[in-house]
């Protein structure tokens, strides 16, 4: 009898990635394809989402025939994906009627300011667990159902989309629920992305209402919402398809939650900070929503068959890994492997702090009037040194979150697992250690994201029978703890923020 395995599709914000894993957790194939980023005005940032599904069916291909496995051979397919990022399409044609609106997509600035101004904020929060931003999709989905029509096709029936969305004619999803639709023709999302659509009460769990209404999105839109890992199954492929096989689609989470779950974060305290262009720092608080007085998002961190959901605390930095490139941009580094060997080369950084504040300030300070700012330099001072701050400046950022996680939470951390590629630095690893005070475990397989999705609809069709089987496929490639005395590490970190201050409320032009 052939091995089986369990393939994740992992749909990001800049390509698409396919990748088959075995009973261990092991890679077996991997495939990836980017996609076109589209910017029709400034803080507009859009994807087209046929291009996003003729790319996945072909990595999909693509990463099967060069492992020499066959579809029949997949137990399962689990989903990854960019979260918030928005699709509208028609339910019987199946075709956008728009493209979608990336995560990154500001131009629904003026709504939220709008809500703002209309004190409806904390309301919004107590509901969601998340900050009333144009980040989510609750403001995406308003913006296509007013604006999409005269820049798209006009419909053939003559009604404008407000009106075909009343009349049950058009669906709405992120990418996850677009992926699923197209895989299986079912329109259902998991419980981690309907979290991140400021249109779902994450106490209830259940699609809210008042949201629906505030936002003018009818509920015949919403996809149906089910456990990230679901022995129901989502569905099955289309044997006429293009896999040519019926494969159950079992998992869905969204790409921070899938982390969490790849890391095999399953227990209250469990945290794992994923290193990107930015970092996404998550701590499992159990059963419990945890509402933040520090700036977090509170958020679904996933849910298995059959249990309760397990929420999850959340910071966002918005610049960890660009500013390595930021580095490389004004020609300070020649590569991102080369700080740390710059780095190494001074002690300190005499007094040097480095704020990267390029596209403002994430959690906990959230300002997005901060810009980057370099202080405490001298004559003295070389690149070395700015490299080295650099450095610190991701450690700092990573220290203020895992504060405001241990304030809010009331869970004192003993490991953060990492993953991420600017984790493959291990001077970064180790002052990440002594800079919160904690060690810091890497693990063999980074690729998290698809690793937990993959989790996900494994242990949804018995591939994997426990949890208990994923924490013993989990292998550590490196750990680090603490060298440096806590007095020192404490003492650096009270003139970070002396330096956050400084970066703070800058751009006061724009």
């Amino acid at each position: 009898m052939a091995d089986t395995y369990v393939g994740a599709i992992d749909q990001g914000t800049t390509g698409t990635r396919f990748m088959v894993f075995d009973h261990s957790g092991q890679v077996v194939a991997n495939a990836y394809e980017k996609h076109e980023q589209i910017y029709p005005e400034p803080g507009w940032v859009e994807h087209d989402p046929v291009e996003i599904w003729e790319n996945t069916q072909e990595v999909v291909t693509k990463g099967l025939a060069d492992a020499g496995v066959g579809a029949e051979q997949l137990e399962a397919l689990g989903i990854t994906n960019q979260r918030e990022t928005t699709i509208v399409w028609d339910k019987e044609t199946g075709k956008p009627v728009h493209n979608a609106l990336v995560w990154q997509d500001r131009r629904t600035t003026d709504r939220v300011e709008e809500i703002q101004e209309e004190d409806k904020v904390e309301w919004i929060r107590g509901k969601t667990g998340l900050e009333c931003d144009a980040y989510f999709s609750a403001t995406k989905t308003e913006w296509i159902l007013d604006n999409a029509e005269p820049l798209k096709m006009q419909s053939s029936r003559g009604a404008d989309l407000r009106e075909r969305a009343e009349d049950g004619e058009l669906l709405m999803g992120t990418i996850d629920a677009w992926l699923i639709y197209k895989l299986t023709g079912n329109h259902i999302t998991d419980v981690s992305n309907a979290s991140r659509t400021m249109l779902y009460n994450i106490h209830d769990m259940e699609w809210d209402d008042e949201l629906l209404e505030e936002f003018g999105v009818p509920e015949s839109m919403v996809p149906e919402v089910r456990p990230s890992s679901d022995e129901s199954l989502y569905g099955h492929t289309d044997a006429d398809g293009f896999l040519e096989e019926e494969v159950p689609v079992a998992g869905a989470l969204g790409d921070q939650q899938a982390a969490l779950f790849g890391q095999t974060c399953f227990d209250k305290g469990d945290a794992k900070n994923t290193y990107g262009t930015g970092a996404f720092y998550l701590m499992n608080t159990g059963s419990e929503a945890v509402a933040s007085d520090n700036g977090l998002l509170t958020t679904v961190g996933f849910q298995m068959s059959g249990e309760p959901v397990q929420y999850a605390l959340e910071g966002s930095i918005f610049i960890a890994g660009a500013a390595i490139e930021w580095l490389e941009d004004v020609d300070l580094i020649n590569n991102a492997a080369q700080t740390a060997e710059l780095a190494r080369s001074v002690e300190s950084t005499d007094g040097v702090y480095m704020v990267p504040a390029f596209t403002g300030l994430g959690a906990p300070h959230w300002d997005g009037r901060a810009r980057g700012t370099i202080v405490g330099m001298t004559r003295g001072t070389r690149k070395e040194h700015i490299v080295r701050a650099t450095l610190e400046s991701i450690a700092y950022q990573t220290r203020d979150l895992a504060e405001a996680m241990e304030e809010d939470s009331g869970v004192e951390m003993t490991t953060l697992r990492v993953d991420g590629g600017a984790v493959k630095n291990n001077f970064l690893c180790q002052l990440q250690s002594d800079i919160i005070q904690t060690d810091i475990a890497r693990p063999q397989v980074d690729e998290t994201t698809a690793l937990g999705s993959a989790y996900a609809a494994g242990l949804a069709v018995g591939y994997w029978d426990t949890v208990d089987e994923l924490r013993d496929n989990w292998q550590v490639d490196e750990e680090f703890s603490p060298e440096m005395d806590v007095e020192k590490a404490d003492k650096m970190y009270a003139r970070w923020d002396d330096a956050v201050d400084r970066s703070r409320d800058w751009a006061q032009e724009e």
